[in-house]
């Protein structure tokens, strides 16, 4: 498998929008909708490779912190993780990890002290496990919500 950092394209477009339309699909996280281009241009795009395939791929934006917080001096410089996904079929084999890894060290070599990410899946236990127990990230906040009938 080839982990790397992908030249953004007209084809990569086109191949995360698929990818993220079966995320869409699989209906596990609150709220997702495939993503646009839009939502593509500008991110840094992590991208797991195999056989020619993508069989994962990680997004997001390098930003700077607009005012002090628990983890970040204001101006401190952070990459916000935006998505993480990995083909079903590939899960649980180490490609997240890799490609998390992967974005880690290109975010220390920029200078940047922290990663962040939300989520918003309906598996909240399993992906808490694996960012808190596999990665290292550390529990900042929380987000609740109860629906009222």
């Amino acid at each position: 498998m080839r982990i790397y950092e992908a030249e953004a394209n007209d084809a990569l477009y086109a191949r995360l929008i698929s990818l993220s339309a079966d995320w869409e699909a699989e209906d596990s996280c609150r709220g997702y909708r495939t993503n646009t281009e839009e939502d593509l241009r500008g991110r840094r795009i992590f991208v797991a490779e195999e056989d020619g395939e993508i069989v994962g791929y990680l997004f997001g934006l390098t930003e700077t912190a607009k005012q002090r917080s628990s983890v970040l001096e204001k101006g401190e410089g952070y990459f916000e993780i935006e998505e993480l996904y990995v083909i079903p079929f590939r899960r649980s084999q180490g490609v997240g990890r890799q490609l998390f890894a992967f974005a880690e060290t290109s975010a220390r070599e920029a200078g940047l002290r922290q990663l962040m990410l939300s989520t918003a899946t309906k598996d909240w236990k399993r992906v808490l496990h694996f960012y808190l127990d596999e990665l290292g990230m550390e529990f900042w906040n929380a987000r609740l919500f109860k629906g009222l009938t």
